[in-house]
């Protein structure tokens, strides 16, 4: 008898144990990921974050930055373009494993997720075209007849509810920030408020030859960083390959390359 309880209680006692380790690697983002074999990354599309080229390949600062993290990780990026007015609610419900294209740090989104350590300086800018320049590169220029558009859920369309002048504006919501560009582009919007990153690869080039930036007036500047969920063990780990890459000189090298160097040296001070 006293076997059979001895037995039982071991049973038992593997049991709990089993549990218990279960329940810490459901836990583990970097679990999650290592099991996997892949780390899905959320993004958007846009210049020069995470882009295709003519060859339709994904490339882009924030894609080829995320591509050696994960090759440090031993884990395959898997991209996932997803509508970034859900980006929280992706991440949350595990559908994403992080938010990595172009995010701006605030302290709204500190409540929803982790960040890493900021890796790249911006600001939002309003981006007209040049034939608006005479109205529009002035505050005052802004009132109820002008249409003003912004990336749904992204920090321009913060950035125009908080503005004074761009407020009182007719704001209209859009996909992204590229359809925010495009429609700029078919004149559907007199001005849209985008990230700087995007606006210096885009504006005075090709298609977009006859746009500028509104440099007269300043928004506020922000930060990049990556967004984990909240209390992820990924946050420290890439932390720790983001100070590797960057003291390799990696970084600085991907920065470069797609023209962000200044902005990438801004984030280091």
């Amino acid at each position: 008898m006293k076997k059979l309880i001895a037995l039982g209680l071991a049973v038992i006692t593997a049991a709990f144990t089993l549990t218990a380790c279960d329940k810490g690697s459901s836990d583990s983002d970097l679990a999650s990921i290592e099991k996997a074999g892949k780390m899905v990354i959320g993004i958007t599309e846009y210049e020069p974050m995470n882009y295709y080229d003519e060859n339709g390949e994904l490339i882009g600062f924030d894609t080829e930055f995320a591509k050696e993290v994960c090759e440090l990780l031993g884990v395959e990026a898997d991209f996932q373009i997803i509508d970034w007015d859900m980006k929280e609610t992706e991440l949350k419900s595990k559908n994403i494993d992080c938010i990595w294209n172009g995010l701006t740090v605030t302290e709204d989104r500190k409540e929803n997720m982790d960040f890493t350590d900021t890796y790249l300086a911006n600001k939002q800018c309003i981006i007209i075209n040049k034939k608006s320049a005479d109205k529009l590169s002035k505050a005052e220029g802004y009132d109820k007849d002008t249409v003003i558009a912004a990336e749904s859920g992204s920090a321009g369309e913060t950035a125009i509810a908080d503005n004074e002048n761009l407020s009182k504006c007719q704001y209209v919501a859009a996909d992204s920030q590229q359809a925010a560009l495009l429609g700029l582009l078919s004149g559907n919007y007199d001005a849209i408020v985008v990230d700087y990153t995007l606006g210096n690869a885009s504006v005075g080039k090709g298609d977009y030859a006859d746009m500028q930036i509104v440099d007269s007036i300043e928004l506020e500047d922000e930060l990049y960083a990556i967004g984990f969920r909240l209390g992820s063990d990924l946050t420290n780990k890439v932390n720790e390959l983001i100070k590797s890459l960057r003291e390799s000189g990696i970084l600085a090298d991907i920065a470069a390359k797609y023209g962000v160097t200044d902005l990438y040296e801004q984030a280091e001070q």
